[in-house]
């Protein structure tokens, strides 16, 4: 019962601080709802601050509701015993093996994913049609679902029958081999992702020639970087919020721009928002994420090993493994069902860790481009996608992988 009390302590912790940071957020940027901040007042009308207050504020609302059923039901699955009722249901129908426990996983998620539907649903025809952001149809919400669970499945289930088949015999060491395997897997993703999966999900098509594509490949030119092609992607078709990224690694490397990016800005603000981009890569801030994701995965994954070894990490989560058969499925769900809960609490470092990175790629994009048309480019992207300018500072602390906009406006005026 010792890990059943520490895992409820770090429960209700985790639990009581998402929600004292969204009621902090929701309460600072209701109190700062009635005037805009004085450095954005010539450029943003009170109307569409008080739009973004609003619409931050119904995602923060939506967003308590979801942390609260997510609770209901990650008790529901350990210590009110739906994990031990899954377990044995699928272990009569299907017997021991790696069958049963791949199916206990799918479970899992097809579960979590049915019970989200009814979220996801909410938000995109409720909250962001009513602030204007929402562009797609009932049809393609389904479509890109199913189209997900069959990504997903392909991908995931011989995935899982890897992990779950190292865990088996591969001996005490089996984490570590499982690491090799996931590492190598998140590195050819990276060339497959953009050349195979995205495209099932949106339409690429070249960039037209023409000032912005001049713009972009003189840009290039200054960074010294090479990419398989420039993009459009028809971004439009979901939504009316508007980005850029690149993706891929090596040869693979694409720069993608949505066009709904590209109907809003002028050619020199969608070069100065790529240079940004582009300052992650130079900076190495990509390689470094990779490199902690490796190290991250290596450490919870040697964690796991031992705990899947440990009778009380099942007994104290409502679970009963099998003394003699094999508990390898069970150990991956409760591991997965459970470490968010003590994860969280590292949030702010990897917070801090990208907004240091977002600071220096500013300021990459304002050696390489203009930190002018990057100013103006980020407030009309403010604008347009109804970002708050009055954010919490806590909960911007713990929870922001960008800098709040007041202070990141004014890092960039010292570059212009």
């Amino acid at each position: 019962m010792t890990f059943t009390i520490v895992f409820l302590i770090a429960f209700i912790a985790s639990f009581g601080l998402r929600h004292w940071l969204s009621q902090r957020q929701i309460r600072h940027v209701a109190n700062h709802r009635g005037s805009v901040p004085l450095e954005f007042a010539s450029q943003i009308s009170l109307a569409e601050h008080q739009k973004a207050a609003d619409y931050t504020i119904a995602k923060l609302r939506l967003g308590i509701l979801e942390n609260g059923v997510s609770a209901i039901i990650l008790i529901s699955f350990t210590l009110l015993g739906g994990l031990q009722f899954l377990n044995s249901a699928l272990l009569e129908l299907l017997g021991e093996g790696i069958s049963q426990q791949i199916a206990l996983l799918v479970s899992i998620v097809l579960i979590s994913g049915i019970i989200d539907i009814p979220f996801s649903w909410y938000k995109q025809f409720h909250l962001e049609e009513r602030f204007g952001f929402n562009r797609m149809n009932a049809r393609l919400f389904f479509s890109d679902m199913f189209k997900g669970i069959g990504v997903g499945g392909a991908i995931g289930i011989p995935l899982l029958w890897a992990v779950l088949s190292l865990m088996e015999k591969a001996g005490d060491l089996w984490w570590l081999w499982t690491w090799v395997v996931l590492t190598a897997f998140s590195l050819v993703m990276q060339w497959v992702f953009p050349t195979f999966i995205a495209p099932i999900f949106n339409k690429f098509e070249a960039l037209q020639e023409g000032e912005l594509k001049t713009q972009i490949e003189a840009l290039l030119k200054r960074c010294d970087f090479a990419s398989q092609g420039l993009f459009v992607m028809d971004g439009s078709k979901r939504s009316a919020h508007g980005n850029a990224f690149f993706a891929g690694m090596g040869k693979a490397k694409r720069i993608v721009f949505f066009d709904t990016l590209i109907e809003k800005l002028k050619p020199g603000e969608v070069e100065a928002v790529l240079a940004h981009e582009l300052g992650h890569y130079k900076c190495n801030h990509i390689r470094k994420r990779l490199l902690v994701s490796f190290a991250l995965s290596f450490a919870m994954l040697a964690l796991l090993g031992w705990l899947s070894t440990q009778p009380w990490f099942y007994t104290d989560l409502g679970v009963m493994p099998n003394p003699n058969g094999y508990n390898g499925g069970l150990a991956l769900a409760l591991f997965m069902l459970v470490s968010p809960v003590f994860s969280f609490f590292f949030t702010p470092l990897s917070s801090l860790a990208s907004r240091k990175h977002e600071y220096e790629a500013d300021g990459f994009a304002a050696e390489k481009s203009s930190a002018s048309d990057l100013i103006s480019a980020l407030v009309k992207l403010y604008q347009d996608n109804a970002s708050t300018l009055t954010p919490d500072p806590i909960y911007t602390a713990f929870y922001s992988s960008h800098p709040p906009a007041p202070l990141r406006i004014a890092n960039l005026k010292r570059f212009s």
